[in-house]
């Protein structure tokens, strides 16, 4: 087994697990820009203690290179749990993140989630640096 038999994948617009990543399609070499990643954009997963999104990871492939980078992993904590029973707690993480990122080559951005319930879920953005 392979962690490509155990990833899923869809259009966010139709699926609530896949994560939407939001950047600019095109930046300038060595600028900083935001990545924006969430889950739930257009059809809201829930957030409960018993259904929730655990974590988020963003990965960047350059397009000449062999080797995936990790640039940031995001770990949502607080699902309404408390001592007084589930989704009775006084807050609840939201699975939405932001990472300033420079480039200095193209590439695909990289995002991948998992649902407490659901699994494993990913998706990709190519991204172009000008010089």
């Amino acid at each position: 087994m392979k962690f490509a038999d155990v990833y899923q994948s869809a259009d966010w617009k139709a699926e609530k697990h896949v994560p939407v990543i939001e950047a600019p399609e095109t930046v300038k070499a060595g600028e900083r820009f935001t990545v924006t990643v969430s889950v739930g954009k257009e059809i809201p997963h829930p957030n409960t203690t018993e259904h929730h999104i655990r974590w988020i990871k963003l990965y960047f492939k350059p397009d000449n290179g062999k080797f995936v980078y990790e640039i940031a992993n995001f770990e949502f904590n607080a699902h309404g749990e408390s001592t007084e029973g589930a989704n009775k707690g006084p807050v609840y993480s939201e699975p939405s993140v932001v990472a300033v990122v420079k480039l200095s080559a193209s590439g695909t951005l990289l995002a991948s989630e998992y649902c407490n319930i659901h699994g494993l879920w990913e998706s990709a953005k190519a991204i172009k640096v000008e010089d």
